[in-house]
């Protein structure tokens, strides 16, 4: 019950906020402090970044962004992800509040009413409208950018500072991330670049974390329960168990900890039985891990499904299905196993009847009527969709998934289960970060459903629960620009701003911001340095002379008599050497300082000065190189635009040439490559399939085992004489940008050409996904990044007869699975 206080102070916020309140009475749930908070700074017409834990409820604040903007009769809000499943899942989300009529979805390869009030899309799609100078911007309120510590994504985190940096000064932002360590840090830039940008950061689970480490059968608490998960300490059964001595477990401790465990009429983990039981050994590895299924069902057992577990391999998440599968489990009631099948009948009618044995649907829709499924960027988008919808409507208990499924897809879970705490990075194999261990613990826990979540961490051979508990404590990480300029980036701004202004707005960027305050950290160094080599300068201070010219000289004698007897190169320059040495030697005994009886002391001080100086002259030279970092990038890319005539002239005169306009709408990672394959013709004369398996070989990136695949499957006859002109062009810019200090790319990639091309020209699934050699979903991701490349050449490309081929390639690959959206 609320007091008469907290009423008083509820009923002013209510005055004050008007809009703010209507939209808390719509919401299913009272919303908490912060989202208040947020809600309060749009609603004062203030931009805001919202940084919470996972599951929080952080895009309620972009949901009144988006309810402030439906208040006007003409105010449009836009609602940006990084990723096209999460813009679907939005898209629906909204339509179901809006209605259809208002509600649009842009995703480079779909497009649903896009002249609504309200659309939904991917950031990359706002970038491009934002450079098109889009008519769309005109009446725009207000912007949700999801997700927005995306931009520390080292291949597509630029799109979010471009975004940021551009949109017209009338848009209000609505910046939504997870927490991160340095919110502040990222609110000052904000405010830096947008003004008026209020910071809301909470640390607050809605739903409280239990942690667990699965020790055999047993459920153990990770923290001790009397010191809490702030003070970081660990359970001691555990600790006990790593470093077993012979005792055993005192089956009372566990029954203590098991009582713990109950929570507001939660059946507890299950109970431990009677007697003492041995723990095997103090080595993890002769403490016998659970299988699968048996885990499954302890959880069924324990009431702690539904369940995601976190397997860091697509094949170890299809190897957990079928473990399940084999061991008989069903979770599912006969009315359950009904309705998932009704929905996923209704979901999958559009898709080809000789398809769905290609993609393995019998068994998939078996596994989902058990109540289980895997989840990965293997599978199609549309089974993916319908397993987060099967996963929502709580009709599907378990999902073996890969650390994608964290990135912001609404399914949270009662239980998040970790199997290891290591993982492939591409190179080897690394511990977790506590920034991983928060996104994928952040499933757990059901707003509205469950009082608590829970982390089960399985124990592992040389596990260190030590480590584990500082992963679980600590819940923040860093958030670091990407940022870097690219062609079609710099031609953009150097045709809307003019060169001088570009590299003004290039230098308002995050990632200069943060050198520029790293640089004020540096800058304060050297100044605490010169005050003490100042001093140094005093102490060393002699009677007899000069001090510091001597020391000068004793320090080049020192140094060239060291390198003396280090060298062993030509005589002459060893004779010029000893020649030197004994000029300096000369120089000293004569100079008058060499005979003062201080001179020793004095020559300490003048160490520390020379010592110091040293590392201060470096400091020097790192704020040199900091200090405008990425407007100097720039300068390197247009240095290279000009070389090749896409610009000319220098300062304010610089402008585009015809190729230059050209390259303005060109986006993506080959933007020049492309430019230039089109300027001189490369691609003319090819077919369709042709054209659809060239542009596949600038988008596809190569498994690193399948980097030496070379020409495997390669379409032929024309096709072959245009991918080696590409690719020597490709060498020739590649070393231009080598020429001018910038990193250059990757060669064009023809792994994927030859299955890309029978796609395009009609070929049957099944024996398209075997020339490919990769899972259905992985075929589709490439496939969709081709058509965003064909699309871009039917529109750019000047030769009509290359425009209307790259039309009829885009037509070729978008059909089928790769056509078909459960959206």
């Amino acid at each position: 019950m609320t007091s008469p206080a907290e009423r008083y102070a509820s009923a002013r916020d209510s005055a004050a906020h008007p809009q703010t309140a209507v939209f808390a009475e719509q919401q299913k749930f009272e919303l908490d402090p912060f989202q208040l908070e947020g809600c309060h700074a749009l609603e004062r017409g203030h931009s805001a970044l919202v940084a919470a834990p996972t599951g929080a409820g952080k895009t309620i604040v972009g949901e009144f962004a988006i309810h402030l903007a439906m208040q006007t009769p003409s105010d449009r809000a836009f609602y940006t992800t990084p990723m096209k499943a999460l813009s679907n899942q939005k898209f629906r989300e909204l339509t179901e509040v809006y209605g259809a009529e208002n509600v649009g979805l842009l995703t480079g390869d779909t497009n649903i009413n896009g002249n609504a009030r309200i659309v939904v899309m991917t950031t990359e799609v706002l970038r491009n409208m934002i450079y098109a100078d889009s008519a769309a911007l005109s009446d725009l309120r207000y912007v949700v950018m999801d997700e927005v510590h995306y931009l520390a994504d080292r291949f597509r985190g630029a799109v979010w500072e471009e975004v940021i940096i551009h949109l017209p000064s009338w848009v209000r932002l609505v910046s939504l991330s997870a927490t991160v360590s340095n919110a502040e840090e990222f609110g000052d830039w904000l405010d830096t670049v947008r003004g008026d940008t209020e910071v809301i950061v909470s640390e607050i689970r809605p739903v409280p974390l239990e942690q667990h480490v699965l020790v055999r059968d047993d459920l153990l608490p990770l923290f001790d329960d009397r010191a809490g998960v702030a003070t970081a300490t660990v359970n001691q059964e555990l600790m006990r168990i790593r470093s077993f001595t012979g005792s055993r477990y005192d089956s009372n401790k566990r029954a203590q900890s098991y009582n713990s465990a109950r929570h507001a009429g939660r059946q507890s983990p299950r109970p431990p039985r009677g007697g003492r039981r041995p723990v095997r050994s103090a080595n993890a590895q002769r403490v016998e891990r659970m299988d699968r299924p048996d885990v499954v069902q302890l959880l069924e057992r324990t009431n702690l499904l539904p369940a995601i577990f976190f397997i860091f391999s697509r094949v170890g998440c299809d190897a957990a299905v079928q473990q399940v599968r084999r061991s008989g489990i069903r979770l599912t009631t006969p009315e359950e196993r009904r309705e998932i099948r009704e929905f996923v009948e209704e979901s999958t009618r559009t898709l080809q009847d000789e398809d769905l044995g290609v993609l393995g649907y019998f068994e998939w829709l078996d596994n989902l009527e058990r109540g289980v499924a895997s989840h990965h960027a293997g599978l199609l988008p549309a089974f993916k969709e319908v397993v987060e919808e099967l996963f929502r409507r709580k009709l599907v208990k378990v999902v073996f998934a890969t650390e994608t499924l964290a990135l912001g897809i609404n399914m949270p879970a009662r239980t998040v289960v970790l199997e290891k705490m290591e993982k492939f990075n591409g190179e080897a194999r690394v511990a977790i970060t506590s920034g991983e261990y928060t996104q994928l613990t952040g499933r757990a826990g059901r707003r509205g459903i469950d009082v608590e979540g829970h982390a089960v961490v399985q124990w592992t051979e040389g596990m260190d629960p030590q480590a584990v508990a500082a992963l679980a404590s600590r819940r923040t990480y860093p958030l670091n620009s990407s940022f870097r300029p690219t062609y079609n980036m710099a031609v953009n701004l150097i045709d809307l701003f003019g060169r001088p202004r570009a590299r003004q707005i290039l230098e308002s960027s995050f990632a200069q911001f943060q050198a520029d305050r790293a640089v004020v950290g540096l800058a304060r160094q050297v100044r605490e340095a010169d005050e003490s080599l100042d001093g140094y300068l005093k102490a060393m201070q002699c009677d007899h002379g000069d001090f510091f010219d001597y020391a000068g000289i004793r320090r080049e004698l020192s140094d060239l008599e060291k390198k003396n007897r280090q060298s062993h190169g030509p005589r002459a320059a060893r004779d010029k050497r000893l020649k030197r040495i004994q000029s300096l030697r000369t120089r000293m005994q004569r100079h008058g300082c060499h005979g003062c009886p201080d001179r020793e002391a004095h020559a300490r001080w003048a160490e520390r000065y020379w010592k110091l100086k040293r590392h201060t002259d470096r400091i020097r030279k790192q704020i040199a190189n900091r200090t405008g970092t990425v407007a100097r990038v720039f300068d390197r890319v247009v240095e290279v635009l000009a070389t090749l005539d896409y610009v000319t002239g220098t300062g304010d005169e610089t402008a585009l040439t015809d190729a230059g306009r050209t390259m303005r709408r060109i986006y993506g990672e080959r933007d020049l490559l492309v430019a230039e394959s089109l300027r001189q013709g490369l691609w003319q004369g090819l077919d369709a399939p042709s054209l659809a398996a060239m542009a596949c070989c600038l988008v596809y990136e190569p498994r690193r085992d399948e980097a030496n695949a070379g020409e495997r499957g390669m379409p032929r006859g024309a096709f072959r004489a245009a991918y080696e002109k590409t690719t020597t062009l490709w060498a020739e810019l590649d070393d231009l940008e080598q020429a001018h200090d910038l990193p250059g790319s990757e060669p064009p990639a023809a792994g994927l050409a030859g299955a890309m091309h029978a796609w395009a020209r009609g070929g049957l699934l099944d024996r398209v996904l075997v020339d490919a050699d990769m899972a259905a979903g992985d075929f589709v991701r490439w496939a969709k990044q081709t058509i965003d490349l064909l699309d871009q050449l039917s529109i750019v490309a000047e030769d009509l007869t290359l425009a209307r081929t790259a039309r009829q390639a885009l037509d070729g690959v978008r059909r089928g699975i790769v056509a078909y959206s459960a959206v």
